[in-house]
C-alpha cells in the first residue's frame, strides 16, 4: 500500500456510494484510511470538503471516520505546521457545534481534537489580527470544555478528554521561554502575543491559566476519581519541563498533599495514587532547574515513604483478621438465638435503633410484610416476656394488670368463650375435626386479646344514648306498622318570580360577580393534591356563567321564520349577554398584570363555547375574536416595552386573529415596543404549530423592511433557527433564496447597461497590438504621443452582447416565474432599474446573515450574481463586504467557489479577492489559488494586482506583462499600475496605493530593481502592446524618487547589451534626455556610437527614433552624427534639414578631424547667406516635440 498509493478521490467516492454503516463502506473507508497514513498529502483537501459535510450527519461511520482522521492529520501525521493550521481553523466552527452532541464518543473525539486546535490557533491569531471571529469562538469552546472537567454526571472518557483540554490550555496560557532564539513555532504560549493586539488579551489569559492551575490543584485535594487524578499527575510532568517558572506551586502542592480525600477506597486505588505522587517528585528530582528544591523534594518522598509503609502494614493486618476469622470453627457452647443476645447486651446498638426505628415511616412498606415481620418478632420471645410486657403496658396506660401467667391464661379462656358466644349465633361452617385439640396448638397474639376486650366493652352507639338520656329504640314491627302505606300529595303550584327590571338583573349580576371575586382574593390556602384552587374555581364558575349560560329563548325559534317581531327580543338577549362580557373585561383591564389568568380562561372558554355553538347554528355570532380585539385594543395604551405578561397571554389562546398578528407586526416596527412583537412572534413559531406559518410569514416579512434597525431584529429572530430547527429551517431559507432570485434579470427586461448605450457607443475598450504606425506618432510627438494614443483607441470589444445572450438562455431554463416569487408588503413586486443600494439591501440582508452559518448559501449568491443587473451586482460588491471579513481568507467554501468560479461572477471573485488583501498581505494559499486561476482561466488581469506583490520574482516577471496590458488611458487603470510599480520594486513610496495595501515585503531579493522593471516593459512591448508599454513607462518616468537619471543611465546600457533592441527605445531615451539634461552627455557619446555600430539604420523605426533622439539633444550628438556613413547622414540630414547648418558650423569649427569632416560639407551645403530666405525655406521650430526649447 506504501509502494502502491491509491487515488483518495475515486477510494472515497467509492466509499459514499457504498451503502451507509455497511461492512463494505467500512472496509473502503479502513483502506483508504491506510493509504493516507502512508501519503498524508491529500488529507487537507479530502478534509476540507468533508469536515463540514459530516456535521448534520447524526452517529455515523462516515462522521467517525471523519473525525478520527482529523484527529491523526493535526495530532500525528506528517503534514507541516502552516497545513494544520489551515485544518484547525477551517474545522473550528463544525467542532464548535459537535461539542453538545448527545453521542459521548463523538464528543470525545471533539474534546481531544480540540486540545490540539486550541493552540496552532492560538499562535495564527497571534500573528494575524484582521479577524476576531475565530478567537471568538474559540474562546466560547474553551469555557465550554473547562466546565466538562468539574460537571458532574459526564463520561468518564470525556472528562478525561477535559482534562487534557485544561492542562493544554494551561500550557498555553503560561509564558515560557523569553528569549526567541528558543521558543519553538511547535509550542506556542502566551509570550505569542504582541502588547498591541487589538482581541487577545495576554494580561487576561495569562490570569485565566494561573486560577485554571489553582483550580487543578485543588481537584487533587479532593477528588476521589483515581483515574482522573492519575492523568493529573502525568500531565505535570510534561509542565514543568515546558514551563519552569510553574515548577515551586507543583513542588509545594505535592508536598502538602496527603491521601485524605481517598477515605473508602479500596488500599490499591489509594496506592495506585500514592505512586503517581512518588513517580512524579522523582522525575521532578531528575531535572536540572530543580537543583534549589532537592531538599524540599526528599522531605517530601520520605515521608510518603512512612506514609506508605504504615498503609501496607495496616492492609496485611487487615487481611490476617480477615483471614483468622474465616478459619474461626463455630463454638458448639455459643446461645442459639445470638442475634437477640447481641441486642440485648449492646444498650448502645439497641438505641441507635430504636431512634431509627422511631423515625422510619412503616407505612411504605407492605402489609405482609410487615405482618411477618411482628410474627417474626413475637416469637423471639417466651411467654413469660410477653405476659410482663403486656403488664407494663397496661400499667403504663392505667390499665389492670395481670400478675401470674395463670391470670393470663383464665382471661384467654374467657375471651374464648365469649368468642365461641358470638360465633354460636351464626350459621356454622362444617370444619374438620381435630382429634386432641391443645391450648398451644397456634400460637396466641397477647396483643390482640387486649384489643378484643376492649372491643367487647367498648360500644360508643350505646354510650351515646345513655349520655343524651334518649328512650330505647321500639321494634322493627312497630316502626313498619306505623308507616302509611301511600302518600298523596296534592297540586303544589310554586308563585311566579318577581319581575324585575333589566338594570336590576344587570345590577343582581355584577354584585354577584363582586362578592365571588371579592371573596376569593381574600387570602386562601393551598388545595389538596389534585383539586383545583379558589381561584381556578371562581374564574370556571364566572367565565362559564357569561359564555353558556345565557341562551336565547326557546320559543325564538319557534313560529314563522319570516316574523320579525323576535328580533327585538333575540337583540335583548345578545345585549345582556355583550354586557356580562363588557363587566368582566372592564374588571380584568383594571389589573391586567394581575388578572391575566382570567383573560386566558375566559378566552379560551370563548373560543370553545363558539366552536361548539357553531356547530349547532350556523348562524351563531363568535365571540372570541371580538372580545379578543377589544382586549388587547384596551391593553395597547398601557403596554410596557418589557413587559412579558402580554406575550404570555397571547402564547396561552387557542387561536390568534389576523388583526392581532398585524398588532403584533406594528409593535415591531415601534423601536419602544419591538421586544414584546418579536418576542410573541417567535413564541408563536416555537410552541403553536397551527399558528407557526402565520407568524413565520410576519417575521419574514419584516426581514426585508426599509428600517435598518427593524430588519436586523427581525434577521436576529429567525436566525437561531437555521439550519437545525425544522420545519422553520426550511421555510426561511426558500424565503432567503426567492428573495436573492427577484434580483435576477428578468426574460425580456432591459439590463440598466443597454439603456445607457440606445444613445450612443460605450467606449471603454482597448485594442493592443503591434501596429507601429501610432508607435511612430508617438516618437515623432513625443510625451504628447501619449494624449494621441489615448484619442485614438481602438473600438470596444463586442463582449457584452454575447454575455447578455447567455444570461437569456439561462434565464429560460432556471429562473422561477415572477407570479410563483414570495412578495412581501415592503418590497416591489419588479425591481425598477438601475437598482438602488438600500433596495438590494432589503433583499440580500437575510440571505448573507444565514450565510455565516450555512455556507452552502454562497454557491446561491455567487451562481445569480451572474444573472443579475449591473447595477445590481455592483450593489452587492459592496454590500457582501462584511461577511467576506467575518467568513475569512481560510473560508474553505469561499475558496472554494473562488477557485470553480461560477460563469459571471468573475467580478464577484475579484472582489472577494480585494477585500482579503485590503487590510493585510494576502496567504499563501490565497496566492497559490490566484495562480491556478489564471493559468487554468482567462480571468482579468485585475486578479493579479492584489496577490503581484507576495509573488518571487520569477512570477512578478511573468504576470507583470497582463497586468501592464490593462492600461488604456484612463485614469483609475494607471493609479491601479503606479500602485504594483511601488509594490514590486525595492523602494516603495511614502504613501502607499489604496487599491492594494499590501504591507512592504520583507524579502527584498525577491523585489525587482527600478532597472529591472523598466527593462522588463521594454522586453515584453509585445505582449503588452505598444500603447500600454508607453503608459507603463510614462508612469515610471513619473515615479522620479525611484526612476532617477542613475537607474535610467543604467537601464540604457543594459538594453543595449541586448541582441536586438525594443521599438519603444529610442522613444524612452528622447523621454529621458527630456527628463534629465544630465544624460545627454552619455547618450550622445556613448549610447549614439553604440547605435551606430549596430547599424541602427537596418531597423526603420529605430532610425526615426535615432534622428529624432539626435535632433532633441543636438549638438552635442553632432560628433556621433559624423561617425555615420555617408548615405545614412545624407539621409538624415535630408529628413531633419534643420541640423546642416549647425553640423556645417561643426565641421568646420570644431571637429577634431577636420579632413575627414570636410568630406561631408558637400552633404550640408553652402551657408546660406540669406539668413531670412533660408528660414523661409527651412522653417526651424521654435520648440522641439517634447515641448521643450530648441537646443543652442
Amino acid at each position: 500500500m506504501a509502494n502502491n498509493p491509491i487515488d483518495p478521490l475515486q477510494a472515497l467516492q467509492s466509499a459514499l456510494t457504498a451503502p451507509p454503516n455497511s461492512k463494505e463502506q467500512a472496509d473502503l473507508l479502513g483502506v483508504l484510511r491506510e493509504s493516507l497514513e502512508s501519503h498524508p498529502k491529500p488529507i487537507p483537501i479530502l478534509l476540507q470538503t468533508l469536515i463540514s459535510n459530516v456535521l448534520n450527519a447524526g452517529d455515523t461511520l462516515l462522521r467517525r471516520w471523519v473525525l478520527d482522521l482529523f484527529h491523526y492529520a493535526i495530532c500525528r501525521s506528517a503534514l507541516t505546521l502552516d497545513q494544520k493550521t489551515q485544518l484547525a481553523l477551517i474545522a473550528l466552527e463544525p467542532l464548535a457545534q459537535l461539542i453538545d452532541d448527545p453521542v459521548p464518543t463523538t464528543v470525545k473525539v471533539v474534546v481531544q481534537c480540540m486540545a490540539t486546535v486550541y493552540p496552532l490557533v492560538f499562535r495564527y491569531l497571534c500573528m494575524n489580527r484582521a479577524n476576531p471571529n475565530p478567537w471568538t469562538t474559540l474562546s466560547t469552546c474553551k469555557v465550554r470544555l473547562i466546565d466538562l472537567l468539574w460537571a458532574p454526571n459526564i463520561n468518564v472518557g470525556v472528562r478525561l478528554s477535559a482534562m487534557k483540554f485544561v492542562q493544554r490550555v494551561v500550557l498555553v496560557q503560561t509564558r515560557g521561554l523569553s528569549d526567541p532564539r528558543l521558543q519553538k513555532q511547535t509550542d506556542p504560549h502566551i509570550s505569542f502575543v504582541p502588547v498591541d493586539h487589538p482581541f487577545i488579551s495576554a494580561q487576561n489569559l495569562e490570569a485565566e491559566g494561573q486560577r485554571l492551575s489553582e483550580r487543578l490543584g485543588t481537584l487533587l485535594y479532593t477528588s476521589q476519581e483515581v483515574d482522573l487524578l492519575t492523568a493529573l499527575l502525568n500531565s505535570w510532568s510534561n509542565l514543568v519541563k515546558l514551563r519552569p517558572a510553574t515548577l515551586p506551586f507543583i513542588i509545594a502542592t505535592l508536598r502538602a498533599w496527603t491521601p485524605t480525600a481517598l477515605v473508602g477506597l479500596s488500599a490499591s486505588n489509594i496506592k495506585s495514587v500514592e505512586k503517581g505522587v512518588r513517580i512524579l517528585l522523582m522525575h521532578i528530582s531528575r531535572l536540572p532547574i530543580s537543583s534549589q528544591y532537592s531538599a524540599q523534594i526528599s522531605d517530601a518522598l520520605s515521608k510518603q515513604a512512612q506514609r506508605m509503609e504504615a498503609a501496607a502494614i495496616e492492609e496485611k493486618r487487615r487481611k490476617a483478621a480477615l483471614a483468622e476469622s474465616r478459619k474461626r470453627p463455630s463454638s458448639g457452647a455459643e446461645p442459639a438465638d445470638h442475634k437477640r443476645i447481641k441486642l440485648e447486651n449492646d444498650k448502645a446498638a439497641s438505641s441507635a435503633s430504636a431512634s431509627f426505628l422511631s423515625a422510619f415511616d412503616f407505612r411504605s412498606l407492605p402489609a405482609p410484610l410487615i405482618t411477618n415481620l411482628i410474627v417474626a418478632n413475637l416469637e423471639a420471645f417466651t411467654e413469660g416476656q410477653l405476659i410482663g410486657f403486656v403488664n407494663a403496658y397496661r400499667q403504663s396506660n392505667g390499665m389492670s394488670m395481670s400478675t401470674t401467667p395463670q391470670a393470663a391464661e383464665s382471661s384467654i379462656t374467657a375471651t374464648s368463650a365469649v368468642s365461641q358466644q358470638r360465633e354460636s349465633s351464626q350459621p356454622v361452617q362444617p370444619q374438620p375435626t381435630l382429634s386432641e385439640p391443645e391450648v398451644k396448638a397456634e400460637p396466641v397474639d397477647p396483643l390482640q386479646m387486649d384489643i378484643d376486650e376492649e372491643e367487647m366493652e367498648y360500644e360508643p352507639e350505646k354510650l351515646n344514648e345513655e349520655l343524651a338520656g334518649a328512650p330505647e329504640p321500639e321494634d322493627d314491627t312497630m316502626v313498619q306498622e306505623a308507616t302509611p302505606e301511600k302518600i298523596e300529595l296534592g297540586n303544589i303550584r310554586l308563585p311566579s318570580p318577581p319581575q324585575i327590571s333589566e338594570a336590576d338583573r344587570v345590577a343582581a349580576v355584577s354584585t354577584s360577580l363582586t362578592r365571588i371575586w371579592d371573596g376569593v382574593e381574600k387570602p386562601r390556602h393551598n388545595p389538596p393534591d389534585g383539586g383545583a384552587s379558589a381561584s381556578e374555581l371562581w374564574m370556571v364558575l364566572i367565565v362559564r356563567m357569561i359564555t353558556r349560560v345565557a341562551d336565547p329563548p326557546q320559543n325564538l325559534d319557534e313560529g314563522n321564520p319570516e316574523d320579525d317581531s323576535k328580533l327585538p327580543v333575540e337583540h335583548d338577549v345578545y345585549a345582556r349577554q355583550n354586557q356580562l362580557r363588557r363587566t368582566l373585561c372592564d374588571y380584568i383591564m383594571t389589573d391586567f398584570p394581575s388578572r391575566v389568568r382570567l383573560a386566558t380562561t375566559w378566552m379560551n372558554e370563548e373560543w370553545y363555547n363558539d366552536q361548539i355553538r357553531s356547530a349547532k347554528d350556523r348562524n351563531w355570532r363568535p365571540n372570541y375574536d371580538t372580545w379578543l380585539n377589544k382586549i388587547v385594543s384596551a391593553y395597547k395604551t398601557d403596554l410596557d416595552g418589557k413587559d412579558k405578561t402580554f406575550t404570555l397571554f397571547l402564547l396561552d389562546l387557542p387561536s390568534i386573529p389576523g388583526e392581532v398578528l398585524e398588532f403584533l407586526r406594528d409593535h415591531c416596527l415601534d423601536h419602544s415596543r419591538m421586544q414584546i412583537g418579536y418576542t410573541t412572534l417567535r413564541g408563536l413559531v416555537i410552541q403553536r404549530p397551527a399558528m407557526r406559518m402565520e407568524a413565520l410569514n410576519v417575521l419574514l416579512e419584516l426581514t426585508t423592511h426599509p428600517d435598518r434597525r427593524t430588519r436586523a431584529a427581525a434577521i436576529q429572530a429567525v436566525k437561531p433557527w437555521v439550519p437545525h430547527h425544522q420545519p422553520m429551517g426550511s421555510i426561511i431559507r426558500e424565503f432567503a433564496l426567492q428573495m436573492l432570485k427577484k434580483l435576477q434579470l428578468r426574460p425580456g427586461q432591459r439590463s440598466s447597461t443597454s439603456q445607457k448605450e440606445e444613445g450612443g457607443v460605450k467606449t471603454n475598450g482597448h485594442a493592443h497590438g503591434n501596429d507601429e504606425t501610432p508607435m511612430m506618432d508617438g516618437v515623432v510627438d513625443g510625451v504628447d504621443g501619449e494624449d494621441k494614443v489615448a484619442e485614438t483607441e481602438g473600438t470596444p470589444a463586442q463582449e457584452e452582447p454575447i454575455e447578455q445572450a447567455m444570461v437569456e438562455d439561462d434565464f429560460e431554463t432556471d429562473q422561477i416565474p415572477p407570479e410563483d416569487l414570495v412578495q412581501t408588503p415592503y418590497l416591489p413586486e419588479q425591481i425598477e432599474l438601475p437598482v438602488q443600494k438600500q433596495q438590494v439591501l432589503q433583499h440580500v440582508e437575510l440571505m448573507f446573515a444565514l450565510s455565516v452559518k450555512v455556507p452552502e448559501f454562497l454557491d446561491e449568491i455567487f451562481t445569480l450574481y451572474g444573472r443579475m443587473d449591473i447595477s445590481v451586482q455592483g450593489a452587492i460588491q459592496d454590500l457582501i463586504t462584511p461577511l467576506v471579513r467575518s467568513l475569512g481568507s481560510s473560508h474553505g467554501k469561499l475558496l472554494t467557489l473562488m477557485r470553480q468560479c461560477p460563469p459571471g461572477s468573475e467580478s464577484l471573485s475579484l472582489r472577494v479577492l480585494t477585500i482579503f488583501t485590503e487590510h493585510g498581505r494576502p496567504s499563501a494559499q490565497l496566492v497559490a489559488l490566484v495562480k491556478s486561476l489564471i493559468n487554468e482561466r482567462d480571468l482579468d488581469a485585475r486578479f493579479l494586482i492584489p496577490i503581484i506583490a507576495e509573488m518571487d520574482k520569477a512570477d512578478i516577471i511573468k504576470y507583470l506583462p497582463r497586468i501592464v496590458s490593462c492600461l488604456n488611458g484612463q485614469t483609475e487603470q494607471k493609479n491601479l499600475v503606479r500602485s504594483v510599480f511601488s509594490s514590486i520594486v525595492t523602494t516603495p513610496p511614502q504613501t502607499f496605493g489604496s487599491v492594494t495595501s499590501n504591507l512592504p515585503r520583507v524579502r527584498q531579493s525577491e523585489l525587482l530593481t527600478p532597472a529591472e522593471l523598466m527593462v522588463l516593459l521594454h522586453e515584453s512591448e509585445k505582449e503588452i502592446g505598444l500603447k500600454s508599454a508607453i503608459e507603463a513607462i510614462g508612469i515610471c518616468f513619473s515615479m522620479t524618487d525611484v526612476f532617477r537619471s542613475e537607474i535610467l543611465a543604467v537601464v540604457m546600457q543594459q538594453i543595449m547589451d541586448n541582441p536586438s533592441l525594443p521599438v519603444l527605445f529610442l522613444r524612452t531615451v528622447i523621454q529621458a534626455v527630456t527628463t534629465y539634461k544630465s544624460l545627454v552627455g552619455f547618450v550622445a557619446t556613448t549610447l549614439l556610437s553604440r547605435l551606430i555600430t549596430k547599424k541602427i539604420w537596418t531597423n526603420p523605426p529605430l532610425w526615426e527614433g535615432f534622428i529624432r533622439c539626435a535632433k532633441a539633444i543636438a549638438p552635442a550628438s553632432f560628433g556621433a552624427l559624423l561617425q555615420l556613413p555617408r548615405d545614412q547622414l545624407r539621409e538624415l540630414v535630408d529628413k531633419q534639414p534643420s541640423l546642416k547648418a549647425g553640423l556645417r558650423d561643426y565641421v568646420t569649427k570644431k571637429a577634431p578631424n577636420k579632413a575627414r569632416g570636410a568630406g561631408f560639407l558637400d552633404i550640408f551645403g553652402e551657408p546660406d547667406d540669406n539668413p531670412g530666405r533660408s528660414a523661409s525655406a527651412t522653417p526651424q521650430p521654435t520648440s522641439d516635440s517634447l515641448g521643450n526649447p530648441p537646443p543652442s
